[in-house]
């Protein structure tokens, strides 16, 4: 195999982040009720007199968004399958999908290979030696479009931060020390990292500059 050219090089350097999914379905509105009762962040929802409509809505913490709608996609409702949710414990969030009142499977491990569709190969329980990335939960929308919980409490080397380049984590730092400068005068006394740590979470978890900020003191005050 030969060495990538300057140019391959050049093209590998360069972003991609996956921004949306399209997520096929039938009914606009029932989806969007679904995934409401799910606690994802309506972004918007457009439609014109032609009968297009397109509704964005995004999971709590993701950097990536769904769009579903009419008019934008030719695949059948309930085609996509295998869609994961990284969660940090997929026991509370399994318990938590239950208390939104969603028909959630009960957490499982794989005997084998990874498989998203179907239950074969899934054994009862978390993985037994508790390694990320091998814990499981699994539920679907009304039209049957399918999505995977699953646990990662540990990332493998190089997966970083999500993703975020140095130009964003710069202008969120420089928000954040901006934000914190309005706050230390009548502050009690705390390390900055507890009041950074808080805010840019929040930030990142979709809240506003405000909203992050008062989300920050009170965690601070949390802490006596």
């Amino acid at each position: 195999m030969s060495a990538p050219s300057p140019r391959q090089r050049a093209a590998a350097s360069i972003d991609l982040k996956l921004e949306v999914v399209i997520v096929p379905v039938a009914d606009v509105d029932r989806a969007k009720r679904f995934y409401g009762q799910l606690g994802w962040r309506l972004d918007a929802d457009f439609a014109n007199d032609a009968g297009w409509r397109v509704v964005q809505m995004t999971p709590p913490g993701s950097p990536c968004s769904i769009l579903f709608g009419k008019g934008i996609t030719s695949a059948a409702p309930g085609s996509l399958q295998g869609s994961f949710l990284v969660v940090e414990d997929v026991q509370a969030a399994r318990a938590e999908l239950v208390g939104r009142d969603v028909d959630v499977s009960e957490v499982f491990h794989f005997d084998g290979g990874l498989q998203v569709t179907g239950t074969q190969g899934r054994l009862p329980g978390p993985d037994p030696q508790g390694n990320s990335y091998r814990s499981w939960a699994s539920f679907s929308d009304p039209d049957g479009n399918g999505w995977m919980l699953q646990e990662i409490r540990t990332r493998l080397p190089g997966r970083g931060l999500g993703g975020t380049n140095v130009a964003t984590l710069t202008a969120l730092l420089q928000e954040t020390e901006e934000h914190h400068g309005q706050y230390e005068p009548t502050a009690p006394k705390h390390h900055w990292s507890t009041w950074y740590a808080a805010y840019m979470v929040a930030r990142e978890r979709g809240a506003t500059a405000e909203e992050a900020a008062r989300d920050a003191a009170l965690h601070v005050d949390s802490l006596g």
